[in-house]
């Protein structure tokens, strides 16, 4: 199993050109299932993720090409199951069940499974392509869902926001009979980008971006090529590694706007942080303050920030008080940190972060995504040599993550 020997202590100097969103383009490649033309994306990073749902998408009978960052997606779905042994790779396959009832009138999805940093229910789905009219059951560890003579427009009201959940009944709703409006959407900015592939496809979608978003229903849609937007997640932890090694980076392609919750922070905390025409710069200025953070949905802080900017306030001086609201057990990157020294006390969704001048190297093992990358950010600003095993999860979400660190400074190889 692949580890990331880290020789930290040198701040990263230099420039990084953000990669496209993982997170938008996966709900994209899922919406190639809805169109009867062709859709081409381009800026797909090449990621563990992105080629499961590649695989997926095979798996359903679709054509599915790949050149360098471009994807190209047509033809027609002949099998409408999603199976266990795909599935339960990435829990973002659920985003098929909506295309495929959409346009074939059947699906037969596993359910995920379980995942490291909370129970990601899929309720909300369910019940969304239950109010558009569809028939659902669970049997067996599957969700099997049937609209023989179609979905329907319907009001549908989510009791808490769901990302996910928000982008299946966007493109279910895309072919429906009818007006659909969904309230208490998800505001994210891979939302707003994936309505406007769906526009360029042919659909009627407004309120993108708001909570309350409505979509006309469309009998087809046709070809499109759309640009996925730079990946927020991964711009926002570059930022970071900035701040902790105590150096300055441009970040290239990144969108300040999708970043203010963060950014704002990161102000407080002394960094300084400038558009120019070269993209965002992002500079130490001597010693790390002390914030306090509280991850909610967009356009609250990230909850996919949060163990980056823990790692930070490891090393800021005085102390933190970081609330997790999004997801019940996103604190496992905790005591992995702890081993190299931080300081952090955990109860319940709260973890108290006092900081110290340094710390030390240590090995340390990832626990899920963005955990992986607090532990590289930890190691980056810490004198000496530590080792990050179980890698494999920095994989599913940072495109070329060692030579961009690497292009700025960081001594860093995958053993």
């Amino acid at each position: 199993m692949d580890s990331l020997r880290i020789e930290g202590g040198v701040p990263l100097k230099g420039e990084i050109v953000v990669s496209g969103a993982k997170n938008a383009a996966l709900p994209l490649i899922a919406a190639g299932l809805v169109t009867d033309g062709t859709l081409r994306l381009r800026n797909v990073p090449d990621l563990v993720d992105t080629g499961s749902m590649e695989v997926l998408l095979r798996n359903h009978g679709m054509d599915v090409g790949r050149t360098g960052d471009m994807l190209v997606i047509g033809g027609s779905a002949t099998n409408f199951d999603a199976p266990y042994d795909l599935v339960r790779k990435m829990r973002a396959s659920i985003l098929v069940l909506g295309p495929l009832l959409a346009r074939y009138g059947q699906a037969r999805v596993s359910l995920p499974g379980g995942c490291a940093i909370g129970t990601r229910p899929v309720d909300l789905h369910i019940r969304a392509m239950q109010a558009f009219g569809a028939i659902v059951e669970l049997a067996d560890g599957y969700i099997q869902a049937r609209a023989p003579g179609g979905l329907t427009g319907a009001r549908v009201v989510f009791p808490m926001v769901s990302v996910g959940a928000t982008e299946n009944a966007m493109i279910a709703a895309t072919l429906a009979k009818g007006t659909s409006e969904i309230v208490n959407a998800a505001r994210e900015p891979e939302i707003s980008d994936l309505a406007e592939c769906l526009i360029a496809m042919g659909a009627r979608i407004t309120g993108h971006g708001t909570d309350t978003i409505t979509i006309e229903g469309v009998d087809s849609l046709g070809d499109a090529t759309h640009d996925v937007i730079p990946d927020r997640i991964e711009a926002g932890t570059f930022a970071i590694a900035a701040a902790i090694t105590g150096g300055e980076l441009t970040l290239q392609n990144a969108r300040a706007r999708h970043l203010d919750s963060l950014f704002e922070v990161l102000r407080r905390c002394g960094i300084t942080i400038d558009e120019n025409d070269d993209g965002i710069r992002v500079a130490a200025n001597g010693g790390i303050g002390s914030a306090d953070i509280t991850t909610d949905p967009f356009p609250g802080f990230p909850t996919d920030l949060q163990a980056q900017f823990m790692a930070l306030m490891c090393l800021a001086d005085g102390s933190s008080r970081i609330s997790e609201t999004v997801f019940e057990n996103r604190f496992m990157h905790v005591p992995e940190l702890m081993r190299m020294g931080a300081d952090i006390q955990v109860d319940g969704g709260i973890a108290m972060v006092r900081g110290k001048p340094s710390l030390t190297p240590a090995p340390v093992m990832a626990t899920d995504l963005r955990a992986s990358v607090s532990l590289v950010l930890a190691a980056l600003a810490t004198e000496g040599t530590s080792e990050v095993s179980r890698i494999y999860h920095l994989d599913r979400g940072y495109s070329d993550l060692e030579a961009k660190l690497g292009q700025c400074g960081a001594r860093m190889h995958r053993v």
